[in-house]
């Protein structure tokens, strides 16, 4: 289990890795409505890190891109999600 604050940095991490992917980053901002000084401004935000997490891990080929760039097991993004606000496992039973 992977505690909130390294979760955090984590997700700065692929905030960092997303911002820096040309083409990536513009399906991002398109999809989220996010402009650039939002992204500055709401950085710090843990609801926003994990709808960074949420992004990426829509397509397997950016969890292996963004988890090869930064030498993380895949399922790290997901471990950090559930960390994040409105990441918790929910349980129907």
């Amino acid at each position: 289990m992977i505690k909130r604050e390294a979760a955090e940095t984590f997700a700065l991490q692929a905030l960092a890795w997303l911002a820096a992917n040309d083409d990536l980053m513009p399906v991002f901002m398109g999809a989220t409505g996010a402009s650039a000084q939002d992204l500055r401004n709401q950085a710090g935000d843990a609801a926003f890190l994990g709808a960074v997490l949420d992004f990426l891990m829509m397509d397997d080929a950016w969890v292996i891109s963004f988890c090869d760039s930064v030498n993380a097991p895949y399922d790290r993004i997901m471990q950090a999600r559930h960390a994040l606000p409105g990441g918790e496992q929910v349980n129907w039973t």
